[in-house]
């Protein structure tokens, strides 16, 4: 299994406790701890409260999309966000958290979420004190624009593996 990881801005966290999983109404029926795989880990090495636009071509991608929203761009994911984000995220100190596997399972592959109904003791924490270098390790583009709202409607209605995340705070 892949190395599973939780973001936070609190760098005291000792043991995750299972939380209601209220953005999967009707999917997740208990209190869950959730993970990100190291794959997509980058979609989360933001600010909490950050909204963005991740996605990446998998392979019912068509061609068409994958020229729309990837273009000649040699990044294998694409995470946007909106410009006025920029300070907020320049000045950001997130915290990266290893978990165990052991009592996690997959429950959304496009978007690389793992879940756990059991209390989750952490192995490590590692700060993160520049989010932008950090994942520009990863093979991303890190795109800034005025507003992610169209892009997060056009990414919805295409072929593409995507996650749109805290969109409830992006600027209309």
């Amino acid at each position: 299994m892949e190395r599973l990881y939780h973001i936070s801005d609190d760098p005291k966290i000792k043991i995750f406790e299972p939380r209601p999983a209220t953005f999967y109404p009707g999917h997740i029926l208990r209190k869950a701890v959730f993970a990100i795989s190291e794959t997509l880990l980058h979609n989360y090495l933001l600010p909490r409260n950050c909204p963005r636009v991740t996605f990446y071509a998998g392979p019912d991608t068509t061609p068409a999309d994958r020229e729309q929203f990837l273009g000649n761009s040699t990044a294998t994911y694409v995470v946007a966000v909106e410009s006025a984000w920029l300070k907020t995220i320049q000045q950001a100190i997130i915290y990266c958290y290893e978990f165990p596997p052991d009592t996690f399972f997959l429950f959304d592959k496009c978007a690389g979420y793992y879940v756990s109904m059991m209390p989750v003791t952490p192995l490590r924490v590692r700060p993160i004190y520049n989010v932008m270098e950090e994942m520009l390790k990863r093979n991303v583009e890190l795109r800034f624009m005025p507003s992610i709202t169209e892009l997060a409607e056009a990414v919805k209605g295409s072929t593409l593996n995507f996650s749109l995340i805290r969109m409830r705070n992006a600027a209309l």
